[in-house]
């Protein structure tokens, strides 16, 4: 048996040969780099010396056309090879810091021992025989899967269970084992906790080394439709979602690429924060964007409700909101689509010239649509309607020639502009008379083509006035008495969306029916490529959201994440939020997973933090140590601020990166400019748009969604600012985003939302 030091010994003898095996492979990596750029410039600056070229008869052309064929072959070879090094290099370079993080010993059905080590990458010496696994191969799972003794995975060839009997993790830094330890857990606390004991960053970093056995399941699931994963603030929901979309990059590869990916994220704030942890693993950052920017980019025209005015609107939380934003309103389109087969499509005129006579009228327009029989759906049918526009409009072409306006037009250009319009500059007319034929033709068609492009964008379509119209039907088609709306109520809201429509405006929760109905008037294709779709923060979506990115994405398998506790914008309704979503997937192919245990914060801040929430106790606290919460009341805004500031001299003088997260903008404006009088340097993120810099940071708590810092202040805690129930999510996002020091501020009386065991937190 090896001592503690003769092992460690072994291990370090062991890592400077992989070290040296590595350095080598970046070498011989770097020089084929070098040359394979050196042959392409060869082959790019000689292209045509080695091409035959012939134009003079059809076999010869043939030939030359071969010939640069070969030619463009050879460059492509050339630039995949380089390309294909390339990755690998970057790879090297990634296992170069950190060859590897765990080893595994383990026995197969009586075969002789095997010892595999774990890291970022893969790594083979030249008879392809593995040095280093990567952590998402199939036999990696065994590491974060199991205890010591019998564990199975799923290889390609099935499921198989080998005995396992050492589970060893290192801490490697700059070619040295710094620590080592043998563990029977999946991940061993020591390690955790170092990793967990590093400083926040602006950017989030990979926890490859640290997953744990929840989160490994979420990351190696292939078979569902839906994965559901409830987590608690701080439990590595979304490092262990951008792990799995790396896991399915690398089990898929080859059919599935990053743009085959798509992830729905809270604000763009949070893009920028997880944009590096992707890249880190080797993968491509997959489609990112927020569902406001899915939306709003499709309605050019349109101002549409954002993260700040969905925030600051209280009206949003009424029952007309609620029935909005509910599958059976989804239901209800779908159904109202339907009916428009038959009748109640509205259309608006076509201009061209004169704005005082149609080109085409609403009523002409309204008649070729419903001219086709019933058995036309409603794409075929508007595709139809759009050909026999076309049809017609090519058949004005003649008779408009004829007008004064067009003999007038020729008169006024310029012979440049007269040459423009000629095929070919020696173009030659029989007679005057054709040749004006043929200018006054030109004319009209360019003329002309603003009215072809309305067509073919569907702009005949009166958008705004069919959802109103739909809106209108409503009470007709539902019992509004069921979501306690009277008639008279919902009356006055028709009223004011077309109030909104006429200053340019869309509510958030119009903005997702408007453009359904609209996709299914117009037939618009949705996307078959998309193959999985993340959607982060799901407690702020609605059902009808989720229905309509079911129904963007039909191919796609979801991966919804959130905390369910943690509802800013949807508050109560995200309870009933899976319930009303399970209707859109196979309940066999749902899997819905729950992660307890949050790793952000310490013990004393996760346990002062959990006892905000209604049902908090379920939340389990990781085993790291720090401060307990600090609660300063003080008489006024002054004496606050003054607080703030030495706060915040203390944070810096412990290298703390701090927040201090407000209610709401104006709250973070005020703060700002308080600090900046009293010479205190901090940034203020106003926008989602903002990028996330080092140093104290001031953010309203609706763009602090799946961010950590060291450090948080929370201002303005006071009965005034939170008091009603619905605002316990918030006061809960806004503490849990501590990693390590809480301190809250309030002027006057504490907010009721913090009543909590004074064993928890020091008052002063």
């Amino acid at each position: 048996m090896l001592n503690a030091t003769d092992d460690k010994k072994f291990e370090q003898k062991h890592l400077d040969q992989i070290l040296k095996m590595v350095r080598a492979k970046k070498a011989e990596l770097s020089s084929s780099i070098k040359s394979a750029e050196g042959e392409a410039k060869d082959i790019n600056s000689h292209f045509f010396d080695d091409v035959k070229l012939d134009y003079d008869g059809y076999s010869t052309s043939m030939e030359t056309a071969l010939s640069i064929h070969q030619q463009q072959q050879l460059l492509d070879e050339r630039e995949n090879a380089w390309q294909h090094a390339a990755r690998q290099l970057s790879t090297i370079q990634k296992l170069e810091k950190k060859p590897y993080f765990a080893r595994v010993d383990f026995k197969e059905n009586g075969q002789k021992p095997e010892t595999i080590y774990i890291g970022l990458g893969s790594f083979a010496d030249k008879n392809n025989h593995f040095l280093i696994y990567d952590w998402r191969a199939p036999i990696s799972s065994i590491y974060y899967d199991g205890k010591l003794g019998d564990v199975s995975y799923h290889s390609p060839e099935g499921e198989i269970t080998v005995e396992m009997t050492k589970k060893r993790q290192f801490m490697i830094d700059d070619g040295q084992i710094v620590n080592m330890f043998d563990t029977n857990e999946s991940i061993g606390d020591q390690m955790l906790l170092e990793v967990l004991g590093e400083k926040s960053s602006t950017q989030m970093k990979s926890i490859v080394t640290t997953i744990q056995r929840e989160q490994n399941k979420i990351i190696r699931n292939t078979d569902a439709d839906l994965l559901f994963v409830q987590g608690a603030a701080g439990s590595g929901k979304t490092s262990a979602i951008l792990q799995r979309i790396a896991f399915l990059l690398y089990r898929y590869r080859g059919n599935l690429t990053s743009s085959n990916v798509i992830m729905f994220s809270p604000n763009q704030l949070f893009n920028d924060y997880i944009k590096n942890v992707l890249p880190e693993m080797g993968e491509q950052n997959m489609v990112q964007m927020t569902y406001w920017q899915f939306v709003a980019r499709r309605l050019p025209g349109m101002s549409v409700e954002n993260l700040f005015d969905q925030f600051e609107d209280a009206a949003a939380d009424s029952a007309i909101s609620r029935f909005k934003d509910s599958t059976n309103f989804f239901d209800l389109l779908t159904r109202y689509a339907k009916h428009l087969n038959r009748r109640g499509m509205v259309f608006k005129n076509i201009y061209f010239r004169d704005k005082k006579r149609p080109f085409f009228t609403k009523e002409k327009i309204g008649e070729i649509y419903y001219s086709f029989n019933s058995n036309y759906n409603l794409n075929n049918r508007i595709d139809a309607t759009r050909e026999d526009l076309i049809k017609m409009l090519n058949r004005k072409i003649s008779s408009e020639s004829k007008k004064a306006w067009v003999s007038d037009a020729i008169q006024s250009l310029s012979q440049e502009q007269l040459n423009q319009l000629y095929d070919r500059p020696d173009q030659e007319f029989e007679s005057e008379e054709k040749e004006e034929k043929f200018l006054s033709r030109k004319i009209v068609v360019k003329a002309l083509d603003k009215v072809f492009q309305q067509i073919r964008r569907n702009n005949f379509i009166n958008m705004r006035a069919q959802y109103l119209s739909f809106l209108r039907a409503v009470p007709k088609m539902t019992d509004l008495a069921k979501w306690e709306i009277t008639e008279n109520d919902w009356r006055d809201h028709v009223n004011q969306v077309k109030e909104s429509f006429k200053k340019h405006y869309m509510h958030m929760n119009d903005v997702s029916a408007y453009l359904y109905l609209y996709d299914l008037i117009t037939g618009r294709h949705v996307d078959y490529e998309m193959r999985y779709a993340f959607i982060d923060e799901i407690q702020d979506y609605t059902p009808f959201q989720l229905c309509y990115l079911k129904y963007n994405f039909p191919r796609a398998k979801f991966t919804m994440l959130g905390d369910l506790n943690q509802a800013i914008f949807t508050k109560d309704e995200s309870k009933s939020l899976l319930k009303q979503i399970s209707g859109l997937f196979d309940p066999e192919k749902t899997d819905v997973v729950q992660l307890t245990k949050s790793y952000r914060s310490t013990k004393q801040l996760t346990d002062f933090t959990k006892q905000i929430l209604r049902q908090g106790e379920k939340i389990e606290s990781f085993n790291r140590q720090g401060p307990k919460p600090v609660l300063w009341g003080r008489e006024n805004d002054q004496q606050a601020i003054a607080l703030l500031q030495k706060i915040l001299a203390d944070n810096d003088q412990e290298q703390l990166t701090t927040a201090v997260i407000t209610k709401d903008l104006e709250q973070a404006k005020f703060v700002a400019d308080k600090l900046k009088q009293a010479g205190v340097k901090a940034t203020l993120i106003a926008t989602a748009n903002q990028r996330l810099v080092e140093g104290t940071l001031i953010i309203p708590s609706y763009l602090a969604k799946g961010l950590e810092f060291d450090a948080v202040i929370m201002w303005g805690a006071s009965r005034e600012n939170y008091h009603r129930t619905d605002e316990t999510q918030l006061v809960y996002t806004i503490t849990s985003r501590a990693m390590y020091k809480l301190d809250v501020v309030y002027v006057g009386q504490r907010s009721p939302l913090l009543d909590v065991d004074p064993q928890t937190f020091i008052e002063k």
